[in-house]
C-alpha cells in the first residue's frame, strides 16, 4: 500500500524539524500511542494501540530515523508486531519546505500488513491509516503552534 500527502503549518521550518525530532511530542501526536522512546540517537521503541476493523491490537515495534538533512527531512523506517493480529512495515520519506511563511510537510509512504491484518482488506486498512494520519496531522499542527489549522 503507497500513501502520500502534504500538510501546511503555519510556523517556520526549523521549529517544525524540532518538533518531528522530538519524542514526547510525537507520542502525544501518534493516536493510540501509549509509549515512544528513543535512544538518543535515531532509533525509537514504541508501543501503539490500533484498531482496523474487527482486529484491536497492542503492537511493538520500532522506528529508524535515517537519511537525516536538517531541516529539510527524513526517512523513517518502523515495523512493528501485533500479536495474533499480525504485523506492520512501513518506509516513508518526509520533506519539509519553506511554504508562505510556513513549513509545508510533504511525505510519501509504503506500507506492508500481515496475518489478520492482511486478512481484512487493503481498503480498509488503508482507511484506517488515513484517518490515523489526519488525526496526526491535527494533534501535531497544534503541538507546534498552539492552535488548528484551518
Amino acid at each position: 500500500m503507497d500513501f502520500s500527502g502534504t500538510h501546511t503549518i503555519a510556523a517556520p521550518r526549523e521549529q517544525v524539524w524540532q518538533c518531528l525530532n522530538d519524542a514526547a511530542i510525537l507520542q502525544a501526536c501518534i493516536p493510540g500511542c501509549e509509549s515512544f522512546a528513543g535512544d538518543g540517537g535515531e532509533r525509537f521503541d514504541a508501543v501503539v494501540v490500533a484498531a482496523v476493523g474487527p482486529v484491536k491490537a497492542r503492537f511493538k515495534g520500532n522506528l529508524v530515523l535515517s537519511d537525516r538533512d536538517e531541516p529539510n527531512g527524513y526517512r523513517i523506517t518502523g515495523q512493528g508486531e501485533g500479536g495474533v493480529a499480525g504485523f506492520g512495515k512501513m518506509s516513508a520519506a518526509v520533506t519539509l519546505s519553506d511554504d508562505d511563511g510556513g513549513t509545508l510537510l510533504r511525505y510519501t509512504a509504503q506500507a506492508q500488513v500481515g496475518g489478520k491484518l492482511a486478512q481484512i482488506g487493503a481498503r480498509l486498512v488503508s482507511g484506517v491509516a488515513n484517518r490515523m494520519a489526519a488525526e496526526f496531522f491535527t494533534r501535531f499542527t497544534v503541538a507546534v503552534t498552539g492552535t488548528l489549522a484551518e
